[in-house]
Order: structure tokens, then sequence, then C-alpha cells
């Protein structure tokens, strides 16, 4: 994947910034525009599959862990945050509560933010392996 958002560092990290109108934007894009929300926010191991031809769940799942619950639900609520200004709500939010592993739906793109034995124990990035990984080393600071 390469960055053809051009987000700032001012618009991934800043609380008042102005996030660029995402609204009809291709699953590409708001996968490229979460990965870096959740770099930019300290998210750790972050991984992209493309799983369309898999699933009809969604285009890509994004892995994401955080080092703990605090961080789980921070990382979560700044994506919903972000991406709510660039005009794109979640479908569906599972597992805020607990904050271990959070499940964001997007349709075409859903996030997974984990803490570090949640992601270990379920594995997901194993079940999915036949999905194609996706170089995003361009998208991380």
């Amino acid at each position: 994947m390469e960055n053809q958002n051009m987000l700032t560092e001012e618009v991934l990290t800043g609380a008042e910034a102005k996030m660029p109108d995402l609204s009809g934007a291709d699953p590409k894009t708001l996968c490229e525009t979460i990965v870096m929300l959740l770099d930019a926010h300290k998210g750790q191991h972050i991984k992209v599959l493309e799983v369309a031809d898999q699933t009809v769940l969604a285009d890509y799942f994004i892995f994401c862990t955080g080092t703990s619950n605090t961080q789980v639900k921070g990382l979560a609520g700044e994506v919903e945050y972000k991406m709510g200004l660039a005009g794109v709500d979640y479908q569906r939010m599972e597992g805020y509560e607990e904050g271990t592993w959070i499940v964001m739906d997007y349709a075409s793109v859903i996030v997974h933010i984990f803490i570090r034995d949640q992601r270990e124990f379920y594995n997901l990035e194993k079940l999915w392996s036949e999905g194609k990984d996706i170089d995003i080393s361009g998208l991380l600071k």
C-alpha cells in the first residue's frame, strides 16, 4: 500500500484537526487511513490482510495490539473520532467495555484491536492466513 492520503502528523494526532472527507472513499483509502491513525497513536504490531477473495465480510482486516485495556480503548476511540470527522462511521463495534479485543466494522474494513495475550490466544492472522499480507511499511512512522 502506498500513502495516497498524505495525512499530516497534525491531522493524525491533533485533537481538533480537520480530517479530509472520506465519505465514499474506496476500501484501500479507508484501510490506509486507519493504519496511519493507529500508528500515530502508538498502536503496535499493525498488520493488514486483504481478505476479499476469502470472504464477503470485508476487503481488509486490520490487526493491532495495545499495551493495556486503556490503550486499546484509546486506540478504538481515536479511530472512531477521526473517522467520524472524515464522514465515515463504523457499522458496529464490539468489545469496548472489556477493552481486551475491540472489533470495529467499517463494512469494507474490519479493525481488530487487542491486548497482547488476547491477540496471541485467538491468533486470527493464522485463521485468515490465506489472505494477502499487505505491505504497510510506507504508512508507518
